[in-house]
Order: C-alpha cells, then sequence, then structure tokens
C-alpha cells in the first residue's frame, strides 16, 4: 500500500530515531533519518520537493542546532511542514521555532497519540495550502488576459496599483470582456486575498429579493422569512464585495447601498440593530453610467463613492493581436481538460477569426474554442469549422426597403426583430450561439424573443 507520505525524523539519539520510526511505519508513513542536521539539510538539498512530506527535528543536535535546520530548511523547502522535537524546551525556544516557521513544538519523552494528530493536522494544513495556491494558478490561467496589446498592458498596471489599496473600484466594458475576472484579480492581490469573495449579479435577483440578499433580514421580516439571513455584506466581512451589474439596480436600493458605504454599517430588513461592516466593494456594468445618471435611473452620488477608481475594459475587437494568443490558449487548457488531443488554427481559420467583430468579447471566443476542440475532426481547426463566423458588414441604408413609422419606438422594435431574426438565420437557429452574438444572457433572448413575436425552433 502507498504511504501515506515520507516524514524525516532528525534526532541525534539512535533509540528515538529506531522507535519513532517503527511506530510511524506501522500507522502507514515512509521514514527516512538524519542524525545531523547537516546530513537533514543534505538530504532536503538534494532531494525531489516532493519526496519529503513532513519533518520531525529535534531542537538540541551536535554541529548546527536544531534552529538553525529550521532556518536553512524553510530557505530550501518554504512549504514543508516542520514539527520541533525536544527534551529541554521552553517557551522562548518555542516561539522561535513559531516564528521561524514550525507548525508545533513537541516535547519528549514523545506521546504517539498526541504526535499522530499533530501530523495529521500539519498534513492537512499543507494540503489546503497547496490546493489553494493551485486553485489561484487556476484562476491566474484563464487567459483572460494576454496582455499583448498597450490597453490591457495599462489595465494590468493599474490594477497592480489600486489592488492593495482599499479603494473601490468601477469596472466598466461590455459583456463577456471579463469584468468579473478583473474583480478577482484585484481581490487576488489584495490584502484581503484570505478573506471571503462575494459576488452579487444585480440583474439576476428580482427587485423584491436584492436587499435582502445585500443587507440580510430577521426572521419573520416577511413572507416566507423563516430564518436569519445574514446577507451578502456581512458574508463578505473583512474581505471583497463584487456588485456585478449595479447598473440595473432600482433606486430603492441604491439609496441603501449608499447609505451602508458612507456607515459602515448594515440594517438587516425587519431591524436588529446596526451592524458594523469591514467590507471592499468593487462594481461592474456594461450600462454607461453618465447617460444613466441624466436619466434619472442612477444616482450621482453613489457613483461617485462607487468610482474612486474606474477601469473600462477594452472589447476584444480593439486589441486584435490577443486573438491568436488567447484562442490558442483557451484551445491548449480545454484540450487538456477534456483529455481531448491538441489541435492547431490553420492561417485561414486565423484570418477570420481576426476579422471577426465579437460581440460576445472574451466570453464567445472562450465558449467557440471549448466547442470547436470538442467538435472539430482532426488536429487542425480550418476556416470551414468557423463558418458561422460572419465578418459583419456596414449596411447601406439607401438601398434598402424600410416601411414607415408612427414613432421611433416602433422603429427600434422593427430594426431589432430583422436584426435578430438575421441572427438566428446566420446560427441556423441556435439560441445559444445567437445569444453569444448578440452579447445576451440566453434567458434574456428568450424574453425578447417573445416579446417581438418571433418564433424559433432551437437546433
Amino acid at each position: 500500500m502507498k504511504p501515506i507520505c515520507t516524514i524525516l525524523i532528525v534526532d541525534d539519539e539512535p533509540g528515538i530515531r529506531r522507535s519513532l520510526g517503527e511506530s510511524l511505519v506501522e500507522e502507514g508513513f515512509a521514514v527516512i533519518k538524519a542524525e545531523s542536521g547537516e546530513h537533514a539539510l543534505d538530504l532536503l538539498e538534494y532531494s525531489d520537493p516532493d519526496d519529503v512530506g513532513l519533518m520531525l527535528l529535534d531542537v538540541w543536535l551536535p554541529g548546527i542546532d536544531g534552529l538553525e535546520v529550521l532556518a536553512r530548511s524553510k530557505a530550501l523547502l518554504p512549504n514543508l511542514p516542520v514539527i520541533m522535537i525536544s527534551g529541554h524546551g521552553n517557551i522562548n525556544t518555542a516561539l522561535q521555532a513559531t516564528k521561524l516557521g514550525a507548525f508545533d513544538f513537541i516535547e519528549k519523552p514523545i506521546d504517539l497519540d498526541r504526535l499522530l494528530l499533530v501530523i495529521s493536522n500539519a498534513l492537512r494544513q499543507h494540503s489546503l495550502e497547496t490546493e489553494n495556491t493551485r486553485l489561484q494558478k487556476a484562476i491566474n490561467q484563464e487567459h483572460f488576459f494576454m496582455a499583448d496589446s498597450t490597453a490591457m498592458k495599462n489595465l494590468l498596471s493599474d490594477i497592480k496599483l489600486v489592488a492593495p489599496t482599499d479603494g473601490r473600484v468601477l469596472i466598466t466594458g461590455e459583456n463577456g470582456v471579463g469584468k468579473e475576472e478583473v474583480a478577482k484579480l484585484i481581490h487576488a492581490q489584495s490584502n484581503r486575498a484570505k478573506s471571503p469573495f462575494v459576488e452579487v449579479n444585480c440583474a439576476a435577483i428580482p427587485e423584491e429579493l436584492i436587499e435582502s440578499e445585500l443587507f440580510g433580514h430577521v426572521r419573520g421580516a416577511f413572507t416566507g422569512a423563516i430564518r436569519d439571513q445574514k446577507g451578502k455584506f456581512r458574508e463578505a466581512d473583512g474581505g471583497t464585495l463584487f456588485l456585478d451589474e449595479v447598473g440595473d439596480m432600482s433606486l430603492k436600493t441604491q439609496a441603501k447601498v449608499l447609505r451602508t458605504l458612507q456607515e459602515g454599517r448594515v440594517e438587516p430588513i425587519g431591524g436588529g440593530g446596526a451592524i458594523d461592516t469591514d467590507v471592499r466593494v468593487l462594481a461592474a456594468t456594461n450600462k454607461d453610467l453618465s447617460e444613466e445618471i441624466r436619466a434619472g435611473r442612477f444616482r450621482e452620488d453613489l457613483y461617485f463613492r462607487l468610482a474612486v477608481v474606474p477601469l473600462a475594459i477594452p472589447p476584444l475587437r480593439d486589441r486584435k493581436e490577443e486573438i491568436i494568443p488567447m484562442a490558442e490558449a483557451f484551445i491548449a487548457r480545454i484540450a487538456k481538460a477534456y483529455k481531448k488531443p491538441a489541435k492547431h488554427i490553420s492561417e485561414e481559420a486565423k484570418e477570420t477569426l481576426i476579422n471577426y467583430d465579437w460581440p460576445g468579447n472574451v466570453r464567445e471566443l472562450k465558449n467557440i474554442m471549448e466547442r470547436l476542440v470538442i467538435l472539430t475532426r482532426g488536429s487542425e481547426i480550418s476556416s470551414k469549422d468557423l463558418g458561422h463566423l460572419v465578418v459583419r458588414t456596414f449596411v447601406d441604408t439607401d438601398s434598402m426597403s424600410i416601411p414607415e413609422f408612427s414613432s421611433l419606438k416602433d422603429a427600434r422594435e422593427w430594426f431589432e426583430k430583422v436584426y435578430i431574426q438575421r441572427e438566428l438565420k446566420l446560427q441556423l437557429g441556435n439560441v445559444s450561439r445567437t445569444a453569444e452574438r448578440l452579447g445576451l444572457d440566453r434567458s434574456n433572448l428568450y424574453k425578447r424573443l417573445r416579446a417581438l413575436g418571433i418564433e424559433q425552433k432551437e437546433s
């Protein structure tokens, strides 16, 4: 049976090395031993980083002592869990060992049950830290931002500057450009990275529920409130709250959010008193909030509270130099995830991708690459595989037959209907692909189809 992990025992007493080693082997561990600090450091330096999973290190050793070995081992392998053992321990030694990175300190004679518990806790924490590092790398490898364009280099530079602060950030850009990814990147590079990142999609929550979602409620506050709910502001306490599609928030909710930002306190629906919160707020929208302010749909004072640092993400069509590197990165990652053979893009297909205007931006590019990895036969993605990507051209309105309308509203609805019908036809009736093309959520497109009386059949 495969050992749980390999433990390095460092002790100058042969009897302890032998008895401790035998006990740990019986518990399912592999064991290697060193009689001195110099020997232990040689083993760590010339071993693979994954060869040793934990070190039991005596404080009192001939030659360099255990604390020096601890310091040097942490320089070699910063993530290696180390448990100090000593027959002459004192509080100062234990504190010094902890400052140098020791997980715990155990005195001789060693209680095996306690040692096994401490080993288990150390390995569990190490596993959690390793998984967290892996997830952070996975986030950073999403390839939404290749930074091959000047605009994206400037954006990432601004993110690096603003992330370590508590300044509020308003992220703007079209659907699919990666506003949520920017918010996550800011959080990951902030001093709050180890605290919660809580997201609220303000457009997806019904108006009658958004206040409860944000600020919480007490039991009995309204019909259906069968228990207390903390709300997103309190869930994000100490961390980051991301208000996505903040431009869709009602004026009533905007007023309460403004008050919360001003006072640093939330008041749950139904009473119970205001509660202090320590939250960094990031917000995002695809709307022109200056236009929304002029139209009376968004509070100007809330805008200035949210937009301490405004960050605008350019659409993909304005950074064409990133399209192919990003597409290739998506293909490599998706092929690996699906255990599919790697594919390359033909030169003709690259031209098609570059000339396409990407109304769904990076999200559309990612989804199309995923579809191609799954459906393309062979190792090459050709222009034929991209036949559904139609390069848009300007329409000569003089040659168009445009009906007479009684109002601008009727004209808009006519054009919207014609435009959506055209896109549906180009996408062979596939509503999901049409929604990508139009930069809409699938559910929102279905609503527009019904409102405009457009019949469709999902292919």
